[in-house]
């Protein structure tokens, strides 16, 4: 299976409600995902579902790749990968879904976590992602992901301008 990660894009300090969970984009922060998403729709990825983390700003992340993957049907939402959840909740989630490939949208520090779970084959080591950036690894479900792409933001919104 492939899994993509990707970070939320750039989000304001506080909302108005003080709610973290209610964090929007910035102005910049929304340019930069639809632009991170026609990068990642110029890569061609195996991807046929999305899921995000509940929170606003990972939503708004993800809304645009959906539409440039033409999955918006195809994308849930899961507590899984609200910030602080154990990365190995997320695994099961997968695995227990399966599918070709799978664009998990969440945030820091738990998408390194992640990331370093699936590349050390257990919980050992964080791999912090910048905000925007997208990994891809393939993982047979049990042990080690080999790791097969770090793009930051600024690659795929150059890639993403190939397409227009």
């Amino acid at each position: 299976m492939e899994i993509w990660l990707l970070r939320h894009a750039a989000a304001e300090e506080k909302s108005t409600s003080g709610k973290d969970a209610d964090r929007a984009l910035t102005t910049e922060g929304e340019r930069r995902a639809r632009g991170v998403a026609r990068g990642l729709a110029w890569l061609e990825p195996g991807i046929d579902r999305i899921v995000a983390s509940p929170y606003r700003r990972a939503r708004q992340t993800a809304e645009p790749a959906a539409r440039e993957l033409h999955l918006e049907e195809s994308l849930t939402e899961s507590r899984a990968l609200e910030p602080g959840r154990d990365p190995e909740e997320i695994l099961e989630e997968i695995r227990a879904e399966g599918g070709k490939g799978v664009l998990l949208v969440g945030h820091e520090p738990h998408l390194g976590a992640l990331l370093g779970r699936l590349v050390a084959g257990r919980p050992l080591l964080t791999l912090p992602l910048r905000k925007a950036a997208v990994a891809r690894l393939d993982w047979d479900g049990r042990g080690p992901a080999g790791l097969r792409a770090l793009l930051p933001a600024r690659i795929l919104e150059k890639l993403g301008d190939t397409r227009r």
